[in-house]
């Protein structure tokens, strides 16, 4: 054990003793999510560096105090890259992408940053390091606990080390746009996803007052080609920018959002309809299956409702006033909550890490 981590095992390990509360920082770019904590800073970054890339094998494993953006040059290097795309916010660590749990346009065909999750080491609240996991899709025996701890916001202890699976980048790319209604852009998506398309991501949106939506395609040249033919719309050029900007949420939808109004976030089936949440129209991501909505605050207990009618749920993501007491996330069911709660109790005893960040009703998994 090097003295990097040596020195952040004594720390954990006097914090139990004396029932520290500690607050995990990397990047510092997601502070905004989940419920507001206190406590002593316990500073990721310098558990940094690459551990293995192997290419051929299409897996990489990385320090996670790492700054997403060396690892994803690293990537790109080898013609590589981490297929969910997930939010960068002008930063961030590995430590921290996995820890949020967040994916970028690309989740509903490629999968989640959990999809791609094969192993992790983990230094969890009694000062042990724990390793699960492996470095092959097919690992594991019993409890999948290396995917378990995305999305976890950090409190079942600090993700010291991931090993992750990483795909080629497609050959091909195209970007189509379609002038159509929020109604009639969920109806084409619910009928594109029926057929063979190499659809792989879509953001409706109103652009300067005019509903549209924007379709990328990715796969094999002939693949694209043939869809492009197949759906009309649009083609779009240099893009490219344009896409991570939806990803990194600096989009002038999301940029001009009033500081009087709150960005839900809401969770919901792909083939949901509109939903009956008042306002202006939301930004549509995932072929309809996640849903921004900048509301006035305050009414937080409509859309949550509107979000269940639909077999969803809602999580309040940007709060227009961090000091409000509002719940972040959703209720979860009794039987989830008690698995929630026997993991963080198995974890961290103590509950050092991150306490509270999940809020009293914890989060919807």
């Amino acid at each position: 054990m090097d003295t990097t981590l040596q020195a952040m095992v004594e720390r954990v390990r006097a914090a139990a003793a004396s029932a520290t509360p500690l607050c995990i920082r990397g990047g510092s770019t997601k502070d905004f999510y989940g419920e507001p904590i206190a406590g002593e800073a316990l500073d990721t970054t310098p558990l940094a560096g690459i551990v293995s890339y192997e290419p051929s094998e299409l897996v990489v494993t990385v320090r996670t105090g790492t700054p997403l953006a060396e690892l994803e040059a690293l990537l790109a290097g080898k013609g590589q890259c981490l297929a969910f795309e997930p939010p960068r916010f002008g930063g961030g660590t590995v430590g921290g992408m996995v820890a949020a749990g967040l994916s970028g346009p690309s989740r509903a065909s490629v999968g989640s940053v959990r999809d791609h999750v094969l192993g992790a080491e983990l230094l969890n609240g009694k000062a042990e390091l724990l390793r699960f996991g492996g470095t092959v899709m097919k690992n594991v025996a019993g409890y999948d606990v290396s995917r378990v701890l995305a999305g976890s916001l950090g409190t079942l202890g600090v993700i010291t080390e991931v090993s992750l699976k990483v795909l080629p980048v497609p050959p091909a790319e195209a970007t189509l746009r379609f002038d159509c209604s929020q109604a009639d852009a969920l109806r084409l998506l619910n009928s594109w996803g029926g057929q063979p398309l190499p659809l792989n991501a879509s953001c409706w949106v109103e652009d300067a007052g005019n509903p549209v939506l924007y379709l990328r395609l990715r796969g094999a040249v002939a693949a694209v080609e043939a869809a492009c033919a197949h759906l009309g719309g649009e083609r779009q050029e240099n893009v490219a920018a344009d896409w991570d900007a939806c990803r990194d949420q600096t989009l002038p939808w999301f940029v001009d959002t009033p500081a009087t109004h709150d960005l839900w976030r809401v969770s919901v089936p792909q083939t949901a309809p509109v939903l009956a949440i008042a306002g202006e129209p939301p930004l549509i991501e995932w072929h309809g299956a996640q849903r921004w909505y900048r509301i006035p605050s305050g009414q937080g207990g409509a859309i949550r409702a509107a979000a269940r009618a639909a077999g969803g749920h809602a999580t309040l993501f940007r709060p227009g006033d961090a000091s409000r007491s509002d719940a972040r996330f959703d209720t979860l069911s009794p039987a989830l909550a008690r698995v929630q709660h026997n993991l963080m109790h198995e974890f961290d005893p103590h509950r050092i890490f991150n306490r509270g960040r999940l809020g009293n009703e914890g989060k919807a998994w």
